[in-house]
């Protein structure tokens, strides 16, 4: 692992790249462009971003000034990061899903000065916005004729092409060269870096307060527990970088190791762009992988005859293979051999969908179900799963290269403590560390609390809500239920999620929700049932699977009515419901469900863009349909 000299601060990690691991010609990052991959050097990076620093400072932003982002992955985005870092102003990066009236909380809140905007689509969302935000200076499009967007638009804010902005700043960049390299120096690591805003499930937003001590600290530690990565790594960034795990464990990870990072197009070209890039990293989220999971099961059963027996045979001879190696014993010449045969019939096959090069997947922004973390170690492909929050910089804890315990979140990482604190009692059960980790070591199950190097500074302007999570002990209540297994975290449930039924019996969301999610014929699960006799669910299908067993045209979808009332169809989904409840305790399991045409969306409200239900939203807008559940006779025995 390479160690950066010298303070810790965002800044310093570039600077550290070219000095130490790679010449500034090499390249730092490559996008699409047109019909071709365009590569980016380190220097190529650096002089962009001195430019705009000089033009930051001509236009008179100092150091604490708030500059915001609404914009899509690439390049720009960093560009624009590493010249607000180097001069100590703060990104505050903007969600793109948001809604105008949300972008406009958080410019107001932030007190932002500039933005830069990604495409037409969000100038437009930000120029409704704009005149309503008196700290507003300059808007920056990144993108070619942003002027007709304009032309019948008076503005308070002044509007400036980005690329405009890189030109400008060129022509200055010598006057402002020692300017830059003094604010640089002056930054400490106990400087604010960032402003992460939490949409959360409930309230308004709240903007995450992150140092640059919190941001590198969190990239060494979190190496130091993934002592595998080298300098010659490629990471395929999709996630938002709007979202701390990205940024964190794609963008500042890639700086500190000298990896380069190739931007992939968007969500919908990502397994075009993966066989293109032929990453040896990704960051992703558990909807992806079972997504994947899904397809490759799907092809596999449907070959028929002889080719569906090859698939089931090989996924058997994997998890043996698997198996042997978790229980420490190398597996036999004969499982060997047939590993072989596994691994060229089926599994390389699947491995080549995702470019043929991956060392491993790291996997957060929500639980990854056990199944689906088993299903990859059976192809051989590693799953490093994390955990953290926004407020934790973000992680707590992710899984040791060489000891994957599946349904975990993998071990603490160093110079933080993570404790388990009774949720009625406040007695702390126990206190665990990177050091005092034992493979066999389990504890009662209660909220995770943290404290250390990864806990935010606070929230911008709240401090009454800053007091709520950490206690005068600096123990931030993370909210999430959790218990420690085989000496790894492992996460129960969002404390706020908690349904206690009728009887006073306590049912965890997520786990039950993860069960049935094990039906590729189930999408999204909400389940219901805080304060009633038993659990009901609102249950959306996986759209294309039953589109091609009930023949379905889009028009279907178009329906009006938000709920499908087909008998077939709820009849499909009944039968795996029924299957899979075998599986969960009798409370836990779905006497009725509600088969909801769409899925729940960020543009209704419904999640977060962290995929997240938000609870409040969901039960008020469908209430009606809620409580018909409990009226209707149970559809699920």
């Amino acid at each position: 692992m390479n160690t950066v000299a010298g303070r810790s601060t965002v800044p310093s990690l570039i600077r550290n790249v070219v000095a130490n691991i790679h010449p500034d010609t090499h390249t730092f990052m490559t996008h699409k462009v047109k019909d071709g991959w365009v590569s980016i050097s380190y220097r190529e990076t650096i002089e962009k971003a001195d430019a705009i620093s000089a033009w930051f400072l001509d236009m008179g932003i100092m150091k604490g000034d708030r500059l915001a982002l609404i914009i899509e992955n690439g390049p720009d985005y960093v560009y624009y990061d590493q010249a607000l870092q180097q001069i100590g102003a703060v990104n505050t990066s903007i969600y793109p899903t948001l809604s105008e009236s949300e972008i406009e909380y958080i410019l107001n809140d932030s007190g932002a000065k500039t933005i830069l905007v990604g495409n037409p689509f969000l100038f437009r969302k930000v120029i409704k916005a704009a005149n309503n935000c008196p700290d507003l200076i300059r808007i920056l499009p990144a993108f070619d004729d942003y002027e007709k967007y304009t032309e019948k638009v008076s503005l308070n804010a002044g509007v400036i092409g980005f690329h405009e902005v890189i030109e400008e700043g060129k022509q200055i960049v010598d006057k402002y060269r020692h300017a830059i390299n003094s604010a640089r120096e002056a930054i400490l690591p106990s400087d604010l870096s960032c402003l992460i805003y939490t949409s959360g499930t409930t309230g308004i937003p709240k903007g995450v307060m992150l140092t640059h001590h919190n941001l590198t600290e969190n990239v060494r530690a979190s190496l130091e527990q993934i002592q595998v990565l080298e300098k010659t790594d490629i990471f395929l960034s999709f996630l938002p970088l709007s979202h701390v795990f990205e940024r964190t464990a794609t963008y500042h990870i890639c700086l500190h190791e000298g990896c380069q990072i190739a931007f992939a197009q968007s969500l919908d070209l990502l397994a075009k762009n993966m066989a293109e890039v032929r990453p040896t990293i990704m960051c992703c989220v558990p909807r992806l992988l079972e997504r994947i999971h899904d397809r490759a099961m799907k092809n596999g059963l449907s070959a028929g005859g002889a080719k569906t027996k090859i698939f089931l045979w090989a996924l058997g001879i994997g998890k043996k293979y698997r198996l042997q190696y978790e229980g420490g014993k190398k597996p036999g010449l004969i499982l060997r051999g047939q590993h072989r045969i596994a691994e060229k019939l089926v599994f390389s096959k699947i491995k080549e969908k995702t470019g043929g090069r991956l060392k491993f997947l790291i996997s957060g922004g929500g639980a990854l179900p056990k199944n689906i973390g088993e299903f990859f170690g059976d192809l051989g492909i590693k799953v490093l799963e994390g955990f953290g929050l926004t407020e934790t910089s973000p992680v707590m804890a992710v899984t040791e290269n060489e000891r994957v315990i599946y349904g975990t979140v993998g071990r603490i990482i160093p110079r933080i403590e993570v404790a388990i604190q009774n949720v009625d009692t406040k007695e702390i059960y126990t206190v665990q560390t990177h050091h005092t980790f034992k493979q066999d070591f389990q504890s009662e199950e209660g909220e995770i609390i943290v404290r250390g190097h990864c806990v935010m500074k606070g929230y911008w302007n709240k401090p009454e809500e800053t007091a709520n999570v950490i206690d005068p002990d600096g123990w931030f209540h993370t909210g999430d239920i959790g218990r420690f297994y085989k000496g790894n975290l492992q996460i129960t449930d969002r404390l706020k999620n908690m349904l206690v039924n009728a009887y006073g019996k306590n049912i965890y969301p997520t786990p039950v929700e993860n069960t049935y999610l094990k039906s590729s014929r189930i999408e999204q699960i909400f389940l219901v049932g805080d304060k009633r006799e038993y659990i009901t669910a609102i249950i959306v299908p996986a759209k294309e699977i039953m589109q091609e067993t009930f023949g379905l045209t889009e028009e279907f979808f178009t329906n009006p009515d938000l709920f499908i009332e087909d008998s077939e169809i709820v009849d499909w989904i009944a039968r795996d419901v029924k299957r899979l409840s075998i599986e969960l305790a009798k409370f836990e399991r779905i006497k009725n469900f509600k088969v909801k045409r769409n899925p729940f969306s960020m543009d209704e409200g419904e999640i977060t863009p962290t995929m997240k239900a938000k609870r409040k939203v969901i039960e008020k807008k469908y209430a009606e349909a809620i409580d018909d559940m409990y009226l209707q006779e149970a559809e699920v025995d």
